[in-house]
């Protein structure tokens, strides 16, 4: 969330943001609510300030006695105008998106997204390869009939190997970045709404959600979710700064937003796995781009580390989301798709969401600020078990593990 004094000095800036991120929004009205309940606020102080006097004065007059009636009632009218300003005012806030820093490319979707560099050999196969789904089924290691009639639309069942590879990959990811120092983390899955709200999926994001019969309950989209909330409502120090978080955690989206798309496979899933990386770090844009590079550079390595080809963007402002400032997606090759699919996604949220959830820092001076949010998909399995089933597959249709995974699994070859 941005603050009403930002919006108010950068009224323009904010406008033409929200217009690059494809979001209507209606500053001026914004700014009339904010007049209205600084109006509110100051005639509430000064009954009360009157309130107070009275009070102190001995045997009040009869006309002392019918002032503070008035006084009463007049409160009681302009604090039930107060809450209902700040509602009308909340609500319209809550749909104010982030302001992109300046280096992110203005573009209104995927086309204006800039692609940085590439790593690793797109495989050249002197065979017709399988698809993931192909291998699937010919090594008995996913089971989408079965998934489907258990489980409904895109369900699914990981079996032999693939269940095996699956838990080698989110373990060897989590213990990875818990030796470089990241603190290991395994995040509630059932969460409260303000977390949702406080992530910035609440309002925007709200049809993909799944919520529980319980009141105030839903199910997390991402470890993002309940990690970034961890430290809500508190005051850290800056000595402790940055908190670094390496979060596994089960993930359901409704993906509403993608009717249609990649129905087949593993790609996009109602419930899946993911390892996350979240940074809570210092009020400072010239420190969170160096974090930023520091979560890529782990993605990257657990790329590496894995032999699969890939490349990275920047993302445009029409194809990030609306708490975001800079956002890098990590694309890895997919053969059977003839391109690069989405993997990673790292993105420096600025105090957008600490505003939300109240995440401050006290500082040498004792002054208090609103902390820096950042995150970064480490690993989401199964979608990556596309790549690797695709990528190191032979001719004889038997795959090969990734060596880094082979001490986990206990086997170096499927099939």
């Amino acid at each position: 969330m941005l603050s009403l004094d930002f919006i108010r000095q950068n009224k323009d800036k904010v406008i033409q943001a929200a217009r690059n991120k494809n979001r209507k929004i209606d500053v001026d009205t914004i700014l009339q609510l904010d007049d209205k309940r600084r109006e509110y606020i100051q005639k509430i102080q000064k009954l009360r300030e009157e309130r107070n006097i009275l009070a102190k004065k001995g045997k009040p007059h009869i006309t002392e006695v019918s002032r503070g009636r008035e006084i009463k009632e007049e409160l009681k009218r302009f604090e039930d105008k107060l809450n209902e300003t700040k509602k009308n005012l909340d609500r319209l806030l809550s749909y104010v998106p982030n302001v992109p820093l300046e280096e992110v490319p203005v573009g209104k979707d995927p086309s204006g997204n800039k692609e940085l560099h590439k790593w690793g050999k797109i495989p050249k196969m002197v065979f017709r390869p399988k698809s993931h789904v192909e291998l699937g089924l010919s090594l008995d290691l996913i089971d989408l009939e079965r998934g489907a009639k258990i489980s409904g639309f895109r369900g699914y069942f990981l079996k032999n190997e693939a269940a095996l590879l699956h838990f080698a990959l989110l373990f060897y990811v989590f213990n990875k970045l818990a030796k470089k120092g990241y603190t290991p983390i395994i995040a509630p899955a059932v969460i409260k709404g303000f977390t949702l709200f406080g992530s910035g999926q609440f309002p925007w994001g709200e049809q993909d959600v799944y919520k529980l019969n319980d009141e105030d309950a839903y199910l997390a989209g991402t470890a993002e979710q309940p990690v970034t909330a961890y430290y809500c409502g508190e005051t850290l120090n800056e000595k402790d700064l940055p908190k670094k978080f390496v979060a596994f955690s089960p993930c359901f989206r409704k993906e509403a937003g993608a009717y249609g798309k990649d129905t087949k496979g593993l790609y996009r899933l109602h419930e899946f796995w993911k390892v996350e990386q979240v940074i809570i770090g210092e009020n400072d844009v010239d420190k969170a781009r160096e974090y930023q590079e520091e979560l890529q550079k782990n993605a990257e390595e657990i790329l590496q580390d894995l032999g699969l080809p890939y490349r990275v963007l920047l993302m445009c402002t029409g194809d990030m989301g609306e708490p975001q400032m800079k956002k890098y997606d990590t694309e890895t090759w997919m053969p059977l798709r003839g391109a690069y699919g989405e993997t990673m996604s790292n993105s420096i949220m600025g105090d957008f969401q600490t505003r939300r959830l109240n995440i401050k820092y006290r500082m040498k001076d004792g002054k208090t600020r609103y902390a820096f949010s950042l995150n970064n998909t480490a690993l989401a399995s199964p979608r990556i078990l596309i790549a690797i089933l695709e990528n190191f597959q032979k001719k004889d249709g038997t795959i090969e593990v990734p060596k880094v995974l082979q001490p986990l699994t206990g086997f170096k070859k499927i099939g």
